[in-house]
Protein backbone atom coordinates (compact mmCIF):
# COMPACT_ATOMS: atom_id res chain seq x y z
CA UNK A 1 0.00 0.00 0.00
CA UNK A 2 1.57 3.37 -0.92
CA UNK A 3 1.56 6.06 1.55
CA UNK A 4 1.12 9.70 0.95
CA UNK A 5 3.90 11.78 2.13
CA UNK A 6 3.93 13.38 5.14
CA UNK A 7 3.90 17.48 5.66
CA UNK A 8 7.40 18.21 6.89
CA UNK A 9 6.03 20.01 10.17
CA UNK A 10 4.40 16.98 11.03
CA UNK A 11 5.68 14.70 13.69
CA UNK A 12 6.62 10.72 12.26
CA UNK A 13 4.52 8.57 14.42
CA UNK A 14 4.67 5.00 13.78
CA UNK A 15 2.81 3.38 15.85
CA UNK A 16 3.03 -0.01 14.76
CA UNK A 17 6.57 -0.44 16.06
CA UNK A 18 5.17 0.01 19.99
CA UNK A 19 3.95 -3.27 20.69
CA UNK A 20 2.43 -1.71 24.00
CA UNK A 21 0.69 1.15 22.25
CA UNK A 22 -0.77 -1.49 19.57
CA UNK A 23 -2.04 -3.97 22.39
CA UNK A 24 -4.15 -1.27 24.05
CA UNK A 25 -5.49 -0.12 20.52
CA UNK A 26 -6.91 -3.49 19.71
CA UNK A 27 -8.69 -3.83 23.03
CA UNK A 28 -10.69 -0.60 22.52
CA UNK A 29 -11.31 -1.71 19.41
CA UNK A 30 -12.48 -5.18 20.92
CA UNK A 31 -14.93 -2.99 23.45
CA UNK A 32 -16.63 -1.01 20.55
CA UNK A 33 -16.91 -3.88 18.09
CA UNK A 34 -18.65 -5.96 20.93
CA UNK A 35 -20.47 -3.05 21.65
CA UNK A 36 -21.69 -2.56 18.57
CA UNK A 37 -22.50 -6.30 17.80
CA UNK A 38 -24.40 -6.07 20.95
CA UNK A 39 -27.09 -3.29 19.84
CA UNK A 40 -27.08 -4.79 15.90
CA UNK A 41 -28.31 -8.13 17.88
CA UNK A 42 -30.94 -6.41 19.71
CA UNK A 43 -32.24 -3.82 16.54
CA UNK A 44 -32.63 -7.51 14.52
CA UNK A 45 -34.40 -8.74 17.28
CA UNK A 46 -36.82 -5.92 17.86
CA UNK A 47 -37.03 -6.17 14.02
CA UNK A 48 -38.03 -9.56 13.86
CA UNK A 49 -40.67 -9.21 16.81
CA UNK A 50 -42.66 -6.51 15.13
CA UNK A 51 -42.64 -8.46 11.43
CA UNK A 52 -43.87 -11.68 13.14
CA UNK A 53 -46.49 -9.35 15.29
CA UNK A 54 -47.83 -7.82 11.64
CA UNK A 55 -47.77 -10.76 9.62
CA UNK A 56 -49.94 -12.55 12.48
CA UNK A 57 -51.97 -9.20 12.25
CA UNK A 58 -52.30 -8.96 8.59
CA UNK A 59 -53.38 -12.90 8.42
CA UNK A 60 -55.99 -11.86 10.76
CA UNK A 61 -56.91 -8.89 9.61
CA UNK A 62 -57.23 -11.08 5.86
CA UNK A 63 -58.91 -14.19 7.06
CA UNK A 64 -61.90 -11.79 8.88
CA UNK A 65 -60.98 -13.07 12.21
CA UNK A 66 -62.35 -11.06 15.27
CA UNK A 67 -60.44 -8.11 15.97
CA UNK A 68 -59.73 -9.18 20.04
CA UNK A 69 -58.27 -12.55 19.33
CA UNK A 70 -56.44 -11.16 16.02
CA UNK A 71 -54.96 -8.06 18.91
CA UNK A 72 -54.23 -10.80 20.99
CA UNK A 73 -52.45 -13.41 18.64
CA UNK A 74 -50.20 -10.58 17.21
CA UNK A 75 -49.10 -9.59 21.15
CA UNK A 76 -48.35 -13.22 22.08
CA UNK A 77 -46.39 -13.40 19.27
CA UNK A 78 -44.40 -10.48 18.99
CA UNK A 79 -43.81 -11.20 23.31
CA UNK A 80 -42.67 -15.23 22.50
CA UNK A 81 -40.12 -13.59 19.41
CA UNK A 82 -39.02 -10.81 21.57
CA UNK A 83 -38.56 -13.16 24.74
CA UNK A 84 -37.11 -16.05 22.83
CA UNK A 85 -34.65 -13.53 20.85
CA UNK A 86 -33.35 -11.59 24.40
CA UNK A 87 -32.71 -15.44 25.47
CA UNK A 88 -30.57 -16.40 23.10
CA UNK A 89 -28.37 -12.74 23.55
CA UNK A 90 -28.02 -14.07 26.71
CA UNK A 91 -27.26 -17.64 26.55
CA UNK A 92 -24.89 -16.93 23.55
CA UNK A 93 -23.11 -14.23 25.95
CA UNK A 94 -22.77 -16.64 29.06
CA UNK A 95 -21.55 -19.51 26.21
CA UNK A 96 -18.57 -17.31 24.98
CA UNK A 97 -17.55 -16.62 28.50
CA UNK A 98 -18.02 -19.88 29.39
CA UNK A 99 -15.95 -21.45 26.56
CA UNK A 100 -13.25 -18.11 27.69
CA UNK A 101 -13.00 -19.26 30.87
CA UNK A 102 -12.35 -22.80 29.73
CA UNK A 103 -10.02 -21.80 27.16
CA UNK A 104 -7.77 -20.20 29.96
CA UNK A 105 -8.50 -23.05 32.29
CA UNK A 106 -7.07 -25.23 29.72
CA UNK A 107 -3.75 -22.48 29.11
CA UNK A 108 -2.82 -22.82 32.58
Amino acid sequence: MRLRPTHPDQIDLDWSKDPEIERIIEARVAIRAEAAALRWRFRLIMIETVLMASLVLAAGITLKQPAELVLRGAVIVGAACLASGLLLIVLSGLTGRLIARYRRWRGQ
